[in-house]
Order: C-alpha cells, then sequence, then structure tokens
C-alpha cells in the first residue's frame, strides 16, 4: 500500500528556514575522552565480552530486539532484508527460524552498506495486536527509504506476513549513505525514527539545521491514529508542530547520522550516538526539541568544512556528554548501544554499553542524572572486531553483534 503522501518527503517547502530550540538545556561540559577530567573513572572494567550462541550465524545481523510479548523471543535482522527468530535461552541454537523474508523488496549493496533493511521494532502491544514495523530501503527506485508496519500471519500468529504492509511514511534520500535507521518505541507509546542527514559528506544539503526536511533528525510519530489525511498521527505535543515550514513529525534535530539510538528501560532516558565527520565520535541524550548542533558543530567544536560558516558554544545547541578523537586508540565510527538493566551481570546495571565499528573498542559509561555528569567510561577488553550493533532483550540483557565470520552474537558476562 502506497503512502498517500508524495514520494519527494525531503522538504516541506523550497525555502529553506532555520528554527532553534530555544530551550537552554542545561549540562554539563562535554567530556574529551581522550583528555578526561581527573574525576573520570577510566579503569578497565571486570566484564568479558563471550559468545552468546556460538554456533549461530546470521549474516549482517543489524537489529537484535525481544518483542515485548513475554515469549522469551529474540528477533534478529539481517541488513539484506530478513528476520530470524529464536529462544533466547537457547545457547546452542544452530540455526534460527526464519520470521519474514521480505529480501525481494530490500535494495542492499556492499559498496552501499548503508542501505538495506535497518530498523525493526514491535508495537507496545504485539501481543494483542501482531503488528511490528521496519525501516529499509526500497529496492524499487535509488535511494528511498520506506517505513512500513506489517502483521503476523493469520492462519500463524509466529510468523509475519510480507503480505500485510502498510506504508508510512517514503523517504527520498540524495545519497545512498547516512540513512540512520533505528526505530524505537518510547515508553509514551510512539514511534521514535532516526534520520541521518542524508549522506555524501559536509551536509551538503544543510539538512541538519533546516526543519523544512526531515533529514538530520529523530521524528516521532503515533501508529495508532491518524493526522489528517496521514497514515499516522503527529503527536501534539511534538515540539514543531504549528511552526511555519517545518515538519510536526520532528522531536529533536541536528543529527548527523545516528547509528543506533535506545531507551533506557528503567528511566525512559534516550540514548543516541551520532557518527562524526572527520575528527570527532559523540553520544548524547535526546530531548524534546533538541538542536544538536550538526552541520554547525561537529561534537563540541566548530564545524566549518564544505563552506559552512560553522558556530561556537549556544544555549540552543546542545553539546554531547562525551567526544572521541578520530584516532587508531579510540576509533571513526561510534556505533551506539544501550544501558544494561538485565540480571545476569549486575554489575552492568545502569551502564551505557556502547562502542566504535573501526576500533572495535568497547565501553562501559556511568551517567548520573543529578548533576548531569559522565562519571565513569571504562573500556571493556575483547577481541577488537567490528561492533556492527547493539540490541536489548525484553529483560534488559544488552547483546553485540559483529558481521565478522558470519555474523556473531555476543554478550557481556562477568570476568
Amino acid at each position: 500500500m502506497k503512502s498517500p503522501r508524495r514520494i519527494l518527503l525531503a522538504t516541506v517547502a523550497a525555502a529553506a528556514t532555520t528554527l532553534t530550540s530555544g530551550l537552554g538545556f542545561a549540562a554539563s561540559p562535554t567530556i574529551n575522552l581522550a583528555d578526561p577530567p581527573s574525576s573520570l573513572n577510566t579503569d578497565p572494567m571486570p566484564i568479558q565480552i563471550v559468545d552468546a550462541y556460538p554456533n549461530l550465524r546470521i549474516s549482517r545481523p543489524v537489529v537484535l530486539t525481544g518483542a515485548g510479548d513475554g515469549s522469551g523471543r529474540l528477533f534478529v535482522a539481517s541488513q539484506t532484508g530478513e528476520i530470524y527468530v529464536f529462544d533466547q535461552q537457547d545457547s546452542e541454537v544452530e540455526e534460527a527460524d526464519l520470521f519474514m523474508d521480505i529480501n525481494e523488496a530490500v535494495s542492499y549493496k556492499d559498496r552501499e552498506n548503508e542501505e538495506g533493511f535497518l530498523g525493526l521494532a514491535f508495537h507496545p502491544k504485539f501481543k494483542d495486536n501482531g503488528k511490528f514495523y521496519v525501516y529499509y530501503t526500497t529496492s524499487e527506485r535509488p535511494h528511498v527509504s520506506i517505513i512500513s508496519e506489517f502483521s503476523v500471519r493469520g492462519d500463524d500468529p509466529n510468523q509475519g506476513d510480507p503480505r500485510s504492509e502498510r506504508e508510512l511514511m517514503r523517504i527520498q534520500q540524495p545519497f545512498w549513505n547516512h540513512n540512520g535507521g533505528t526505530l524505537v518505541f518510547g515508553p509514551d507509546g510512539y514511534l521514535y525514527v532516526g534520520l541521518g542527514d542524508g549522506g555524501k559528506a559536509n551536509d551538503p544539503l544543510k539538512s541538519g539545521q533546516d526543519v523544512s526536511k526531515l533529514l538530520g533528525s529523530i521524528l516521532r510519530i503515533d501508529v495508532d491514529t491518524r493526522t489528517g489525511g496521514l497514515p499516522y498521527g503527529i503527536p501534539t505535543d511534538n515540539p514543531l508542530v504549528g511552526k511555519d515550514k517545518a515538519w510536526p513529525e520532528i522531536y529533536a534535530w541536528g543529527i548527523r547520522n545516528i547509528w543506533r539510538m535506545s531507551f533506557d528501560p528503567a528511566n525512559g532516558d534516550l540514548w543516541a550516538a551520532d557518527v562524526g565527520q572527520n575528527e570527532w565520535e559523540e553520544v548524547n541524550l535526546i530531548r524534546k526539541g533538541g538542536n544538536y548542533g550538526w552541520s554547525l558543530r561537529e561534537a563540541s567544536h566548530k564545524f566549518t568544512l564544505g563552506g559552512g560558516k560553522g558556530s561556537g558554544p549556544r544555549p540552543d545547541l546542545i553539546e554531547p556528554l562525551i567526544e572521541y578523537p578520530h584516532t587508531d586508540d579510540w576509533g571513526k565510527s561510534v556505533t551506539g548501544g544501550a544501558v544494561y538493566r538485565g540480571k545476569q551481570t549486575p554489575q552492568l546495571d545502569g551502564y551505557y554499553l556502547y562502542g566504535d565499528y573501526v576500533s572495535g573498542k568497547v565501553w562501559a559509561m556511568k551517567y548520573d542524572k543529578g548533576s548531569q555528569t559522565v562519571t565513569e567510561n571504562r573500556e571493556i577488553t575483547w577481541s577488537h572486531l567490528p561492533v556492527f550493533t547493539f540490541g536489548q532483550t525484553d529483560d534488559g540483557e544488552v547483546l553485540m553483534t559483529t558481521q565478522s565470520g558470519g555474523g556473531r552474537i555476543y554478550k557481556f558476562v562477568a570476568k
């Protein structure tokens, strides 16, 4: 089913408009992990990363998630368009069941590897309504992202039905990279969507600071209602509702290319890792109406490449919690993770686990909400394979994948 909205979802008007949040979010200064304050605990974490399912291989495992239905199942999506499922407790599993296959509808190429199947989220009432949501690059035409609703089959609730697709949004991407792709339901029941700035380099369309474009933002929509002729609803408290030349779907902006965002199951904080360009990687806490600076800023630094004027610090531009430079010691592409809330490794409770795709390093970060300060950033030693993605089970365990070795899944345990 095609969306009633036109294919060109990049802008609402030809004229660009720059809108700032004006909310003046207070925060402590960004911590540069390469030159940390003496108060930051950087001691190695007494945790090891081990194979969670040593006999299982899934090609390009880009999403790991439970369904929130109490079944104890783990769903793993491949970037090539397949969703697999198995019992998360079955550590000896050798072959996962195929839950749904939309490979023919998905465009993925190794040389354009930021496209493909990128996002999967299950409806908060999935146990009752059988609905789930997918973000993928369509094979119908070049560089078009689709967000769709699917349902399980009527004759088999353990199988997704490719024929049930209800398209919510169709987004024309200018290039193959910086597509974002994370889908996640918040504690408010709304669907959050991470969109990159559209690609290439230097934000050539200036999407990050232009809310007349969907790109370079995090969207927030209501999949259970309809606003006007749209196939989804727009929450009335979204920050840009009623603003001129602005997409009311936008929840936060100034984003370059978030590679994974997640809600803390314990307190509802929204964590996001935004991949940098030439110099800096960053991790943020996302707030409603927040402007995260791209492409005026790269992390906490003025950004002037591509003819941009850049900006120094401003009250309306939210600085990241942490940043690290592009070096062999740190990495060059942050992979966002999740806050551990499981029971198998209680030493990790409350730590945000994240890594770097290039260096393969993994860290455990602790954040104190009272002082709005990062108090710990501790490396977890392992084999330093490329960190592809993180995911979380329904009971709060955090898992991690690499596409190396055929696509493997790892877990965190005490030494």
